[in-house]
């Protein structure tokens, strides 16, 4: 087990059993180019609670949704959460495959995250809101 993944809160992670599938091949497609974001991300599938897409609480991070979080500083970031080809951090959208991504994937609003950073540091934020995409909140 990485850093990464041992810095995570250990909270209760739900996943969609679509988000779950799509996640874990991305993770093994990814085990060679970037081992240790791959890994950490199969780590968070292992430990997963799998619903079905309609059972999915609307204030739980999946793929696609924009999440709002502050830090303990007080900073306030706002940021959607997509697959590693749309990744786009001027944008804001960040990749399930950051640190950030794989501690934000199931996690629900009023939840805190974990996460390790480049050089090291241990960081946290908590989630205020969940937002699902419009794709989402239309089925």
């Amino acid at each position: 087990m990485h850093a990464t993944t041992q810095a995570r809160s250990r909270n209760q992670i739900l996943v969609s059993d679509a988000d779950h599938d799509r996640l874990s091949g991305l993770a093994r497609a990814f085990l060679n180019r970037a081992p240790e974001p791959a890994e950490d991300l199969l780590a968070e599938m292992d430990r997963a609670r799998i619903a079905a897409e309609e059972a999915m609480p609307a204030n739980v991070v999946r793929m696609g949704s924009t999440v709002t979080l502050h830090d303990p500083e007080g900073s306030i970031q706002r940021v959607t959460l997509v697959y590693p080809a749309q990744a786009d951090i001027a944008e804001k959208r960040i990749s399930v495959l950051t640190p950030l991504g794989t501690a934000l994937i199931g996690a629900r609003a009023g939840r805190t995250v974990s996460w390790r950073s480049r050089d090291g540091r241990v960081l946290s934020a908590i989630i205020d809101t969940v937002e699902q995409s419009a794709s989402r909140r239309a089925s």
